[in-house]
């Protein structure tokens, strides 16, 4: 998941109180901060005692909950602000947690209030085996609050070669399509090509129907998507991925951002583009990573980066619409597993974006979230659901 070579980061006692950093604060009534400064931020907590929380959802139905997703195999509610107690969905014995491999994702459906349907991506390992499955639920008839697991159908399944860089994503555009985001398949270096190939779905941002079925499928091919009518896998949308950890679509554009996990040296943000290569492993951020292949020829460099100076494992988060944070309006949010450093990324002009620091939490970020309203949420992996708050 946000592991370097597979070699899973221990959890981290948070080191320091929350504390807004130097580019948030500190201008007075006289002095008004340069534009494009992130305002000043804090968090408050809004749940705890969570088993390794690494999703946040929220389903358009009115309802005010929040879904979040436990990599050990279950999903819980948060309601007026509170943590309910039994479990919306646990399916522990279909999910193998360990390590980057576990529940990783879920995802409702854009006519959630009408059918009820929601989607998981979780990956199981038995007798050396390693399966990512795409799933399909509903949600009990005799209650809201309880999803039925006896409803699972499978959509998709996805041989997983080592057990690190699973992805784990599911998110639907503006277009009611699903997207999946899976990882290169684990090791280092992306050993077998999967990246630049193809002919795998590993590496790859997909794209499926999931409202029809044809050719077999439990889903459906978009007719528009770049590899159709090649000798290609019609699923894949955009390639050249090495992990990516959480990634969101801005709900004014529905531009797709896309946080890329990097190997040893650079994090890359990237916007993902229908058909495009997004360099990986030819490349790792907007550098040579494969020195004896760096022919960048129609690769798709990332909008920003960050050396491991700065942090380990980036965790794609949300471009803020909220109302609670005015300054914050337009600025994409993420941050960074190992320093628990969240930044904002600023467009201005058009195609330049700056990186500016907005908050040090000194926590292991795992995700984001972000409610009807467009208000952000951190979910820090030692089992706490936090909100972005104005200072």
């Amino acid at each position: 998941m946000w592991r370097k070579r597979g070699v899973f980061l221990a959890l981290w006692v948070a080191l320091f109180a929350l504390a807004t950093s130097g580019c948030g604060g500190g201008f007075s009534s006289q002095s008004a901060p340069p534009p494009g400064t992130p305002p000043a931020v804090a968090l408050t907590t809004i749940a705890t005692g969570l088993n390794s929380p690494v999703d946040l959802q929220t389903p358009d139905d009115n309802s005010g909950r929040m879904f979040v997703v436990e990599q050990s195999g279950t999903i819980r509610i948060i309601a007026n602000n509170a943590l309910l107690p039994t479990p919306f969905l646990n399916i522990a014995t279909k999910v193998t947690f360990s390590g980057e491999m576990g529940l990783l994702g879920a995802a409702f459906h854009p006519a959630f209030s009408q059918n009820q349907k929601f989607y998981l991506n979780y990956v199981h390992s038995s007798g050396g085996v390693i399966q990512s499955f795409i799933a399909e639920y509903q949600v009990s008839a005799a209650d809201p609050n309880q999803a039925d697991p006896a409803s699972e159908r499978i959509l998709l399944t996805v041989d997983q070669p080592y057990d690190n860089h699973k992805g784990g994503q599911l998110a639907f555009g503006p277009d009611g399509f699903l997207y999946i985001g899976l990882g290169d398949g684990g090791s280092g270096g992306d050993p077998l090509g999967n990246g630049q190939s193809l002919d795998t779905l590993l590496g790859k941002m997909l794209r499926i129907d999931i409202d029809h079925a044809s050719g077999g499928k439990n889903y459906a091919i978009p007719p528009d998507n770049p590899f159709v009518g090649t000798s290609h896998m019609p699923e894949i949308w955009a390639y050249g991925l090495r992990n990516p950890w959480r990634f969101s679509f801005e709900r004014s554009t529905g531009r797709l951002f896309c946080a890329d996990v990097g190997q040893d040296n650079y994090e890359e943000i990237d916007l993902l583009q229908k058909g495009g290569n997004f360099g990986w492993n030819v490349m790792e951020g907007m550098h040579c990573y494969n020195a004896s292949n760096c022919d960048m020829n129609g690769l798709l460099l990332p909008i920003a980066e960050y050396s491991h100076s700065e942090g380990v494992a980036v965790i794609g988060g949300y471009v803020y619409t909220g109302k609670a944070i005015s300054g914050l309006a337009g600025m994409y949010v993420l941050g960074d597993y190992g320093s628990g450093t969240i930044w904002t990324l600023q467009e201005n002009p058009p195609g330049t974006w700056t990186r500016a620091e907005l908050l040090s939490t000194g926590r292991n970020l795992s995700s984001f979230g972000q409610d009807a309203a467009g208000e952000i949420y951190v979910l820090d992996l030692a089992g706490n659901v936090l909100k972005l708050v104005p200072q």
